[in-house]
């Protein structure tokens, strides 16, 4: 039961509600959405941040005993491999040609990205004297 009488068991019941509703949104916004691009951005940003916070609704709920500084490791762990996967994931579908809902407007990945790895490729050709693939 939840004393919402501490101000500490009031702030661990709000993080722990917000994480739950931008999980919740992230799910949604995975049925929802209309491509992988755009799915891989509800996964990556809403379920990251909802997980964020329900972990950190553990610590302030708990302190800093061995429950909190797993949460604490499982946060830096989220941090650091969630945007990396989702970037992995987002430029193998992009180079593999899954296309783009119809509704996108811009394609920033092939501005950028596809551009400069065509310029790397012809210039390591170039280097061996030959062609590019």
């Amino acid at each position: 039961m939840i004393d919402f009488a501490s101000p500490r068991e009031t702030a661990a019941f709000v993080l722990l509600s917000l994480g739950l509703l931008f999980d919740l949104l992230g799910c949604v916004g995975l049925v929802r959405l209309p491509d992988v691009y755009n799915r891989l951005q509800a996964g990556t940003k809403c379920v990251t941040l909802g997980t964020f916070l329900l972990l950190l609704g553990v610590v302030v709920r708990f302190g800093f005993d061995a429950m909190g500084w797993k949460a604490l490791l499982c946060i830096w762990f989220i941090a650091m491999t969630s945007p990396t996967g989702a970037h992995a994931i987002a430029r193998a579908a992009h180079r593999s040609g899954v296309p783009l809902a119809a509704g996108s407007v811009l394609d920033r990945y092939q501005e950028d990205g596809e551009a400069r790895d065509e310029t790397r490729d012809e210039t390591a050709a170039s280097a061996r004297g030959g062609s590019a693939p």
